[in-house]
């Protein structure tokens, strides 16, 4: 199988080097991605700047292309220009868990959900951690994923995994996408020129139904909940089109 891998944490990241590790040896992987972090940058594609990319070897091997670009970039200048379609993307390992309204934010969702806009299957893969990761046993379940996963049309799939040694895991649960708000927190600040800025310092997510991903994998599970780029509210198209705009 030919692999894309990509990601928001920059072409060196640990959680990248995981996968590459766990997938490379029975498939044929390419990475592209970003040159350096590009967290919470969403959709974004880069328009008015040209797309630079370097060729990113480890000692005389190729390791990737390093783009100077957001994650969806990767993903458009792969398809249309580096690598061509492929079977998979993998976006991702992610440093900290993409769930809940967070999705949005995602520079890894992004790119997978990028892949699903171009006809390609994809998974967007996070571990729940900021500090002391370990990559291994998420890296081993992608692989394991990757292997019974039905490639014929093009998805979507958000995964979201614990970090919790293996045997503490409690299971996988198909999850929706968790809609209720964050409660944010922002620090006042002074610089040393007496002028204020703002630092975000903390989010705490307000979610409690069972069936969501932000719930499952705070109850130790492994999220995974299919997304799709349709962002339209079809619970409100039939009020708006018996609604009459101008009158006669």
């Amino acid at each position: 199988m030919k692999i894309l891998l990509t990601n928001d944490d920059g072409i060196y990241a640990e959680g990248l080097c995981a996968l590459y590790r766990a997938l490379s040896p029975e498939h044929e992987v390419v990475i592209v991605a970003p040159e350096a972090e590009r967290s919470a940058v969403g959709h974004a594609i880069t328009l008015s700047d040209p797309l630079r990319v370097r060729v990113i070897r480890q000692g005389r091997e190729f390791w990737g292309y390093a783009v100077k670009g957001t994650p969806t970039d990767c993903v458009k200048l792969a398809f249309y220009e580096l690598v061509g379609p492929v079977d998979l993307v993998v976006s991702g390992i992610n440093r900290g868990a993409n769930v809940g309204i967070n999705v949005l934010y995602s520079g890894t969702v992004s790119a997978a959900t990028e892949a699903a806009i171009l006809g390609m299957p994809a998974l967007a893969v996070s571990l729940a951690a900021y500090t002391q990761e370990d990559y291994c046993f998420a890296a081993y379940f992608t692989s394991t994923l990757v292997e019974n996963l039905p490639l014929s049309t093009p998805f979507c799939l958000n995964v979201n995994i614990p970090h919790l040694p293996a045997h503490l895991i409690k299971g996988v649960k198909i999850t929706r996408q968790g809609t209720r708000k964050l409660q944010e927190r922002f620090e006042k600040r002074l610089d040393p020129h007496g002028n204020v800025y703002y630092w975000q310092c903390g989010e705490r997510f307000l979610e409690d139904d069972p069936d969501t991903d932000v719930v499952a994998l705070e109850a130790g599970y492994i999220s995974i909940t299919p997304l799709t780029h349709d962002l339209t509210d079809y619970k409100l198209l039939p009020f708006l089109k018996n609604f009459q705009f101008f009158s006669s």
